[in-house]
């Protein structure tokens, strides 16, 4: 994500299901776990995703403007029989490692500027009996959100986070709108061997992911796009609207 309404974001690299994971490879277990089917409603692979689900949308004025930010509707097949839980995690790998050029006029993010993961979704202890979340589900009030016990799992810490200003549960794209890079969004879903990963109080996706390794039973995700750069919202036939 970025930075273009006054929100900053980071990351790192993290292990998870005994194998190491890299910036951009973030959340991929080892061989042999199964496959999981993930789908997310209005969202195809590849796809890019609808402005209803995004922190910021483009704007006439001032490039971008708030967006409504819902969670989207999630869904994913049935785990193998020892799945006692799911986790979800969204993480975005073409957030800038330099911010000084961000959202600044007369001034690009170059496409080549290397790239880190910013979690945008930490969500974990989703009951085994649970395979789809309904649109809006972990949006519920506005942002921040409180991280914590919810109705349908534990809700992380997201990387909108700042020192005291803790970002809970979902909140979507916001890439700086002066990026020559599209911005790609994996929704990924893992089924766990466990009911509980043990993580409470502000916990972020790499802690969640470092406490997954011999747990991950099967995994799937879906991968999205999106930008408010309009001269490479082109390249992907998301025309902006602006408002």
């Amino acid at each position: 994500m970025a930075r273009g309404t006054g929100r900053v974001r980071q990351t790192a690299a993290l292990l998870v299901a005994g194998g190491l994971v890299l910036a951009g490879t973030a959340g991929r277990p080892a061989a042999g776990a199964a496959a999981l089917t993930v789908t997310v409603d209005d969202i195809r692979r590849g796809g890019v995703i609808p402005p209803v689900y995004a922190y910021c949308v483009p704007a006439q004025q001032g490039h971008v403007a708030p967006g409504p930010n819902k969670s989207p509707k999630i869904s994913w097949s049935r785990g193998p029989a020892k799945t006692a839980s799911y986790a979800i995690i969204t993480v975005d790998p073409d957030v800038p490692t330099v911010f000084d050029n961000a959202n600044q006029e007369g001034k690009k993010i170059r496409r080549t500027l290397k790239r880190r993961d910013y979690y945008q979704w930490v969500l974990v202890d989703i009951p085994a009996t649970v395979t789809s979340l309904s649109e809006g589900a972990d949006t519920g009030e506005p942002s921040p959100k409180k991280p914590g016990p919810t109705a349908h799992g534990l809700r992380g810490i997201n990387d909108y986070s700042k020192g005291a200003k803790v970002y809970g549960g979902y909140d979507g794209p916001c890439p700086p709108w002066n990026d020559e890079r599209v911005h790609h969004y994996r929704f990924i879903v893992y089924a766990l061997n466990v009911a509980h990963l043990g993580l409470s109080g502000n916990f972020t996706g790499p802690d969640a992911l470092q406490a997954m390794p011999g747990h991950v039973l099967a995994w799937g995700e879906l991968v999205g796009v999106y930008t408010l750069n309009p001269d490479v919202a082109k390249t992907i036939g998301n025309k902006p609207t602006g408002k």
